[in-house]
């Protein structure tokens, strides 16, 4: 059986590489090995551009840093409804697809992430969850052909949107999913996002287990002085203040059963580690930590 592999999302450096200023994308790959990860996950705008030159230069990084670039974390808006906005989301995917058909040569896996989108002020659930399975079949049409994997992730809300994400909910989240077929079309499964979205992560893996083809690896503790009782105000809104974003397998996730089920079902996907709130040395540190500790379970599960 082949075994998972460790990548990284630099969340806890989310703003420092949009704005390119303390930290750019060429410095991540480069420090991924010491890290004691294989990969980076990337997300659009970390990119300075998506000519032909930026990803040579982002490739040849990579190649000459010994690490591979398989996930994009990209955040399309099917539900948004203004006029155009659905046409301008696949549009943008179908660029993304191409960004990563020329960054990843095969036979790396290579994927791109799509979520429903933002959960709009008075769009319909009918009409909401059309809009999302739509547009993925659109985004998935493009990528097939070019053996790029399209994921979708049980997500919450991206860093630059406005409103959290329509198909928060597993109900939702599963009726998307259950209308795509393809053999291109995953689940990217994230168990933190669960627990923010008050649902229980082994339940939902469990309806998804055959369709997940990577793993957002995070983790979230409570703040001291604060109970899971106070994530019942935030539903809907944001992310809860009572909840912090940290090292995996210091959390409130049950990465043993996970990655047991994971196992079990023959996954041998990338897992991907978000690192927690602090950023610099302490940011690299935290996900050398759950790299070290992820690698344990996969040690565990999927014995050499």
């Amino acid at each position: 059986m082949n075994r998972p592999r460790l990548a990284a999302f630099p969340k806890g450096f989310f703003y420092q590489l949009i704005e390119r200023t303390e930290i750019t994308v060429e410095d991540f790959i480069r420090r991924a090995p010491s890290m004691q990860v294989e990969g980076v996950e990337l997300y659009p705008d970390f990119l300075p551009g998506t000519d032909d030159g930026t990803i040579g230069r982002l490739r040849a990084v990579a190649g000459d840093a010994g690490v591979e670039l398989p996930m994009m974390c990209s955040s399309p808006d099917f539900v948004d409804p203004a006029p155009g906005a659905w046409e301008r989301a696949v549009g943008r995917m179908r660029e993304l697809v191409d960004v990563m058909a020329e960054l990843t040569p095969l036979p790396s896996w290579r994927s791109v992430r799509v979520l429903s989108g933002q959960a709009w002020p008075g769009v319909p659930e009918e009409e909401g969850l059309a809009r999302a399975v739509e547009g993925i079949r659109a985004v998935l049409e493009y990528a097939a052909p070019k053996q790029v994997w399209v994921v979708m992730e049980n997500h919450y809300k991206d860093g630059l949107w406005t409103y959290p994400e329509f198909a928060q909910s597993s109900s939702r989240f599963v009726a998307v999913v259950d209308q795509v077929s393809s053999p291109w079309f995953g689940v990217n499964f994230d168990p933190s996002n669960a627990i923010v979205a008050g649902e229980d992560p082994l339940e939902l893996l469990d309806r998804v287990l055959p369709r997940v083809r990577s793993v957002g690896a995070s983790d979230r503790s409570l703040r001291p002085g604060h109970s899971l009782a106070e994530l019942e105000a935030f539903r809907g809104r944001g992310y809860p203040d009572a909840l912090k974003h940290g090292v995996v397998g210091q959390g409130l996730n049950d990465y043993e059963a996970i990655l047991s089920r994971l196992s079990g079902a023959g996954f041998s996907g990338w897992i991907s580690i978000e690192d927690g709130e602090a950023g610099g040395e302490q940011g690299f540190a935290d996900i050398a930590s759950s790299a070290c500790y992820l690698q344990v379970l996969i040690d565990k599960f999927w014995p050499k």
